[in-house]
């Protein structure tokens, strides 16, 4: 298979996108621990090894999670950082609090576990983080969450130029707007079908984690469906 018994850590694994990704890595033939702030699912997860209960914004609560995933998959070829949130808030009528959020939520957790997974992984590596296609050009409300999600790019290159020698690859994707049920009822109007499907996105990171994208380091891969 594409991903045979390759061992992927996965962040924000409990999400809408997170378990469609582990469903995605486990059918390709990954061995594969989620990662997550609540607690696992109760469905779905059966093939996984589940984490939950993780504050990976905290550096040590991070480094130990990342090293039970190691643990329990024998070792670490991978790491996925989805983790994330959205807030929609201008700034006039907004608070700073909330660009500390999305720093620490979007930004933080990608910095901290990647840095928690270094120890463990080999030449050959992936680290793959999601930033997002409206990162490319701020927007009224989105100020703090498109200021968090550069950060996710910008973060990717230079830890992509860090890596190179020790020929770990890290890329990220840009999504537009997924179709999940939270996005769903934020925006009841719109049409669903132009959305990128949690699924599509997810085929695009096991291609990032297969053999078949060694050469791609650094690149920021915009995923936008028909936005």
């Amino acid at each position: 298979m594409q991903l045979d018994k390759l061992r992927v850590a996965i962040t924000g694994g409990f999400g809408s996108l997170g378990k469609t990704t582990v469903q995605a890595a486990l059918d390709a033939g990954a061995r594969v621990a989620a990662i997550g702030r609540g607690d696992p699912p109760t469905e779905g997860m059966l093939r996984a090894t589940c984490i939950g209960g993780v504050d990976l914004a905290d550096a040590q609560q991070a480094k130990k999670a990342l090293a039970a995933a190691a643990e329990a998959l024998g070792g670490l070829d991978a790491l996925v950082n989805i983790a994330g949130t959205f807030r929609y808030e201008t700034l006039a009528g907004g608070s700073l609090d909330t660009w500390d959020l999305l720093y620490r939520i979007n930004l933080r957790t990608a910095v901290a576990a990647s840095q928690a997974a270094l120890e463990h992984l080999p030449a050959g590596g992936r680290i793959i983080n999601i930033g997002a296609a409206s990162a490319l050009k701020g927007g009224a409300g989105v100020g703090a969450y498109t200021a968090s999600k550069s950060g996710v790019m910008r973060f990717t290159e230079a830890l992509a130029e860090e890596l190179k020698d020790r020929d770990i690859t890290v890329n990220a994707l840009l999504p537009s707007i997924l179709d999940t049920p939270p996005n769903r009822a934020d925006m009841p109007n719109a049409d669903f079908t132009q959305w990128v499907k949690p699924q599509q996105l997810a085929d695009v990171i096991v291609f990032l984690l297969s053999k078949h994208s060694s050469a791609i380091t650094g690149a920021l891969i915009p995923v936008m469906g028909r936005v």
